[in-house]
């Protein structure tokens, strides 16, 4: 590891952006070494096809360098990982739509993975025993619709693109499991 990578390793994501703001190329690569798989794996359980998934980390990390001056961070009470997985699920929306207008629809990913996913893992680990136990029993359907509109901060419509729903669908999911989520902790 070189003298400047080790500096920037030292570095939390929201410093890195700010370097990348700056025009930072070693910061970029750093930023994007330390995100990417992360990015990566999360578009994966969202989308199945890889070229769709190649092409959203192409544009997200595009955006990263062009707009990285438009992260206002802490300030606002955001992270930098949560800025990047915003631009991430707002492009892979976009590559839906543009799909659907020439195209049969991505494949979705498997609803059910094998493994933990990182979210709900560190879901896990920052919500008390109670409300991790709470989201757990939900209906996978009525937790995809939470994790996107809660953890991953889409709008109804952007939910229903994402999870291949109707907008409806998604108000409906969203109204049971808060009543769910209310039953169980009350």
């Amino acid at each position: 590891m070189g003298p400047i990578r080790t500096k920037l390793s030292n570095r939390d994501e929201e410093h890195l952006v700010r370097l990348v703001a700056k025009g930072d190329r070693a910061a970029f690569e750093e930023l994007y070494r330390r995100t990417s798989p992360w990015i990566a794996v999360r578009l994966r359980r969202r989308c199945a096809d890889d070229q769709i998934v190649a092409e959203v980390m192409q544009e997200t990390y595009l955006s990263v360098w062009r707009a990285a001056n438009a992260f206002s961070g802490a300030a606002t009470g955001g992270t930098a990982v949560g800025w990047l997985w915003t631009i991430a699920a707002r492009r892979l929306i976009d590559a839906f739509r543009r799909r659907a207008h020439h195209a049969e629809p991505p494949v979705a990913a498997a609803q059910e993975p094998a493994t933990a996913a990182a979210e709900d893992e560190v879901l896990a680990t920052v919500v008390g025993d109670e409300v991790g136990d709470a989201l757990r029993r939900l209906a996978p359907e009525l937790r995809q619709v939470l994790q996107a509109m809660v953890l991953d901060g889409l709008t109804v419509r952007e939910t229903a693109v994402l999870l291949g729903v109707p907008e409806g669908t998604v108000k409906t999911r969203a109204r049971r499991a808060r009543i769910a989520m209310r039953e169980a902790l009350s």
